[in-house]
């Protein structure tokens, strides 16, 4: 199997693909990229943790404008995770309001994005309907 690096240092890929945030070991706030600090509380100490892969929309945008080469429309959401927003895009489903709700179950689901000339292979994420 050809190596699989993922697009953003907190997606693990593989056979269970998650997300794994920083957490506060002070007052448990979350946070996808390196911190120095907490934000909500200035103490410096931080654990890895896993995030949930189902989810809840709570806001979303449908985008139909973007930069060139990008291809619209698509969705961006807010995704709830047991507690933990995950800014993402939504996949697997028509970017439209009669497809997308306020309140739609969703999972965490990973794509290629490209293989570059070694045969490695990108990995990004969005959210998928749950379905049912």
């Amino acid at each position: 199997m050809a190596e699989q690096v993922p697009l953003v240092d907190y997606l693990v890929p593989g056979d269970n693909p998650h997300l794994v945030a920083n957490e506060c070991t002070a007052c448990g706030a979350r946070f996808f990229d390196r911190r120095n600090a907490c934000a909500c509380c200035g103490k410096t100490e931080f654990t890895k943790t896993d995030i949930a892969t189902n989810g809840e929309v709570r806001a979303f945008t449908i985008v139909t404008f973007a930069a060139p080469g990008v291809p619209v429309p698509y969705v961006a959401a807010l995704i709830d995770c047991d507690g933990t927003s995950v800014r993402a895009n939504l996949v697997n489903v028509d970017p439209d309001p009669e497809h997308v709700t306020l309140g739609m179950k969703v999972r965490l689901a990973t794509h290629s994005i490209g293989t570059d000339d070694n045969g490695t292979e990108a990995i990004g994420f969005g959210f998928e309907p749950l379905g049912g």
